[in-house]
This record gives structure tokens, sequence and C-alpha cells, in this order.
């Protein structure tokens, strides 16, 4: 174990200590209710960190357990002794992380770099896929993908997914840079939209959307051009200082004018915007101003609940309401979802006995660790059926298509469909995506 990998495991077992292994977190964990070992439980994997730290197991021993956990912080919830496991976390996953790639191969370490530097961490190659997924869609591959015999070359996972993806962003479509006028006389609030990577390359319709709802309700919208990934996917998976390279970037492109807030329509997301002050609590030279940053992120739920939404159509609708994990344990947005969504003429609102369970998706958990995931998704689609709702709305990319895919699973289609909140907002209000909205420049 090198000298940075100790480091970063002593920091782990420094906040290891604040666990007195009451068990409290034992039926909050989705990996512990479904696997039922004490290693898949966050009082386990903390021991499992104190271990490691002591030299008394390897850091390859502690990678099993760690990569299995869905960092959904559903602990930190329950936890008496406030347990930053969060932080412990993205601290254990950085060592092993660095570990790994010391002994890895040259080739799996450039697909690495591509995947995290190069793929995520730039919009525009992003772009360019959701490019390339949309004329996969519309060119009628897509239908003969899922025929005989081509289907069997789709990974089961892939296949799923792929059924439940909307339309991804068109080739000539661009937001950057563009400004959106409000819909009254004067902007109520000026604010700065946050597209994200995936939510911008494959979910292309649901920004849109959300733009035009905040120009509904009196905001001034910048698109801030150079916004990048937020970074989650690289810190979940370790890479801490690629996960701080796209951090800066984004800070730096909504420094560009001053904003009332940064707007984001992704739990995940807006988890990992919130966190950037944590994630430069120790830089001299970027915490004040990732604090800032940090401070003007909200929720698209949050603006639109502060302004005043309100629906204009009846939605004759029977309702269920999948929190997002990182939306309410990290950005602690919990009452302004359900609230928009209650105040829709025709709604029936039917809440999930275990809302706050988490449903499998957690980034990439759900390609990763395919079968673990779906175990999760049938527990959590058990209780959705139970509510025999028409529609399951959700507030993340990843959590929408566990959803869907959840949904084929049990043979729903048709009878039930998963939407982004914002589809429904803009559902009751009459807007439609093709509905572009006036632009300035």
């Amino acid at each position: 174990m090198n000298v940075e990998e100790k480091t970063h495991l002593k920091k782990a077992e420094d906040l290891a200590y604040d666990c007195v292994r009451c068990g409290y977190c034992l039926p909050a964990c989705p990996t512990y209710l479904t696997m039922k070992t004490e290693t898949q439980s966050p009082r386990g994997r903390i021991h499992l960190v104190r271990m490691a730290a002591e030299g008394r197991i390897t850091l390859d021993e502690l990678s099993g357990p760690i990569d299995l956990c869905l960092g959904c912080r559903a602990c930190e919830q329950v936890c008496p002794s406030n347990v930053q496991y969060g932080k412990l976390l993205e601290l254990a996953k950085t060592a092993i992380q660095h570990h790994k790639k010391q002994s890895a191969s040259p080739f799996r370490r450039f697909c690495e770099d591509v995947v995290f530097k190069q793929m995520f961490a730039r919009k525009n190659v992003m772009n360019k896929l959701g490019g390339l997924l949309w004329i996969y869609q519309k060119s009628g591959a897509k239908k003969i993908a899922h025929m005989e015999p081509f289907r069997r070359l789709f990974p089961e996972n892939l296949a799923l997914f792929d059924k439940g993806l909307d339309e991804a962003k068109p080739p000539f479509k661009r937001n950057d840079g563009r400004r959106y006028p409000p819909a009254g006389e004067r902007p109520v609030l000026k604010v700065a939209f946050f597209t994200g990577c995936v939510m911008e390359a494959v979910f292309h319709r649901i920004n849109r959307l959300s733009i035009r709802l905040l120009q509904q309700v009196g905001c001034e919208v910048v698109v801030a051009d150079k916004q990048t990934c937020c970074g989650a996917l690289q810190a979940h998976a370790g890479e801490e200082e690629t996960a701080k390279m796209v951090a800066k970037r984004n800070i730096e492109a909504f420094e560009s004018e001053d904003f009332d807030y940064i707007v984001n329509n992704a739990g995940g997301c807006g988890a990992m915007l919130k966190e950037y002050g944590r994630l430069f609590a120790d830089d001299p030279d970027w915490s004040e101003r990732a604090a800032r940053f940090s401070e003007k992120t909200a929720d698209i739920s949050v603006i639109l609940d502060m302004l005043g939404w309100k629906p204009e159509k009846t939605l004759p609708y029977r309702v269920t309401y999948q929190p997002s994990c990182h939306m309410t344990n990290v950005q602690k947005v919990v009452k302004e979802p359900e609230k928009l969504i209650r105040s829709i003429k025709g709604i029936e609102w039917i809440p999930l006995n275990d809302p706050n369970v988490c449903c499998g998706s957690a980034g990439i958990y759900n390609l990763v660790h395919f079968q673990e995931s779906m175990d999760i998704l049938g527990a959590k689609m058990a209780d959705i059926k139970g509510t025999k709702a028409d529609v399951v709305v959700t507030t993340n990319p990843g959590c929408l298509l566990q959803m869907k895919a959840g949904i084929i699973k049990e043979g729903l289609n048709g009878r039930m469909k998963a939407v982004h909140l914002v589809e429904l907002l803009a559902e009751a209000c009459g807007i439609d995506s093709s509905h572009r909205g006036q632009t300035q420049g």
C-alpha cells in the first residue's frame, strides 16, 4: 500500500471511529436487505475500512463490499452518531481505485481515462454520442436490434435499458450559450440552467421542458457555455482528481455572470453540485468559490414551488412518487416535488410504503452490478405495484431508466408509465418540447 492509499484510508478511518455499531443503519440499507450479510451493510463496510487501514485486510478484500454499496446514503439519515458515510465511502473508493490503477494493464488504464476524462467530462463528446443514439433510434436500427436473431447479441442489461430510452438529442440541437426570456415582461429571477451530460445527451427533451417551465414562472434562463459533467460518476468511482477537474470547469463557467440560482433537474447531479464546497474544503484557492457555487445550486422543483407554479390542466392519473436518494439524502429536497404533484387537479396521490428505499440505479450501478440492482428493483416494484398507479414520477435520469426497466420486467407496459417530474408538470401546463420558446442571442 503506497502513501496516497494510506492517506485516504487514514482519513476514512478517522471518520469510521464515529460509528458505534448500533445497527440503526441496517434496515435502511438496500444491499443489506437484499443480500442479508453484514459485510453488505454500512456498519459492516465501516468496520472493513478500519481493518484495511490497520493492515488486517488488503484493499483487494475491501474492494468487493465497497463496490457493491449503492452510495444512496440512506444510512446517514438514521444514524444517531452522524457518521459521514458518504465522505468515508468516497475516500475508501479513491484508495481502492488508486490501488487498482497501479496494478492495471495499460489498456485498462487507457479505457478508464477515455470514459472518465474524455467521454463524460467533455460535453461535446457526450452530445455527439447523443446524436448517434438519436440516429440509431430514428433510422429503425433500434427496432431491428430487438428482433430475432439480433436481440441475442445484446447483453440483457443493455437491451432492457435501451427499450426504456426516450428520444436522444438530435445532432443539430443546441442549448449552450443561449438565453431564454421570462414569460412576463420582467424577470423575477435570473437563473443558470445546468444541463448535465446524460440529461442533455439522452434526455434532451426533459431539459427543453425544464427551460420552458422556468420561463413560465418568470425566470430569465441562461444555459451557460463551457459547462460540463457534474463529476458525480467520477467521484463515485474513486476518480477524485478527475471529479475536481470537471468541478473547476463548472465553477468557472457559472462565474461568468451573476445568477440568483444555478438550477438542475437531476437528483444525482444536483447532489454533486451541492457538495462542491465539501470537495474543495481543503483547497484554499477554490474553497470559497466552490462554496458560493453550492449555495446557489437548487433543484428545479424548489424554484417552481418558490415562485408559485400553478397547473392549467386536469390530469386524471393515479400517481406515485419514487424520490431520488441523492435529492432526498444530500440535497434535502423532500416536500417540493410532492407538493407540486398534488397541486395538479385530477391527480390521485398514492404514496409508497417505503419511498426512501433506493431503486437500485445508483449512477451506473445497474450496469456494472446488474443482478444485484435487479434484486433491489424487484423489492421496489413490489411496493409500486401495490399502489396500482398509472404513473410513477421520479426526479433523476438513472431512477427514470430504472423505473422504466422495472415496468418492462413486470409486464406492466401499457398499464403504467414512468415519467420525470418535469414531464408531468409540463403536461399539466400544456407545454410541449416542440415549443422552443423565444431565445436571446
